[in-house]
């Protein structure tokens, strides 16, 4: 869980960070970049959650037929 903490910060201080470059220069490039931090960590966190149901329910159910 420490882990998706400091993700979700970084992730929230980086998009901070492009929306204020953007504001500060009116450059679209910084939009195109939060736009893929935001995929990126989107696909990131399905990847973990899938990670987590298939320990809480296949492996924990697996344990309880051996």
């Amino acid at each position: 869980m420490l882990i998706l903490r400091l993700l979700l910060a970084l992730t929230v201080l980086s998009l901070v960070a492009c929306i204020g470059m953007y504001l500060y220069t009116h450059n679209r490039r910084y939009l195109r970049l939060a736009k893929e931090i935001v995929r990126f960590v989107f696909f990131l966190l399905l990847i973990f959650g899938a990670l987590y149901l298939l320990e809480r329910y296949v492996l924990v159910g697996w344990q309880v037929l051996i």
